[in-house]
């Protein structure tokens, strides 16, 4: 993903998290359609080397990520891109009345 050209989109010198900067380098792909809904983000531990990061760290991106709402995590599957809620459907189900 992000070690394909040898440089890390990461800046440790920068004056932000790390996880929230590999995060917002995901996200950034998830919204440019590189990864589209449905496809499966690496393990944390390979996310970890992709980004040159440790993998405590790519695991707190990923936490970030499913704050976010841009991927969702199923036990012993995987981290998949999350699809975006069909038009007209309601986040809360509080439409009721």
């Amino acid at each position: 993903m992000a070690a394909d050209t040898g440089d890390s989109p990461i800046d440790p010198n920068k004056i932000a998290y790390v996880y929230m900067q590999v995060a917002d380098h995901i996200a950034a792909r998830i919204a440019s359609g590189e990864l589209r809904p449905g496809a499966r983000l690496p393990g944390e531990r390979d996310l970890g080397e992709e980004y040159e990061v440790a993998y405590l760290t790519a695991r707190r991106a990923v936490r970030e990520l499913r704050e976010r709402g841009l991927v969702v995590t199923l036990p012993a599957k995987g981290t998949f891109v999350a699809y975006p809620p069909e038009a007209g459907q309601v986040a809360d189900d509080d439409s009721e009345a």
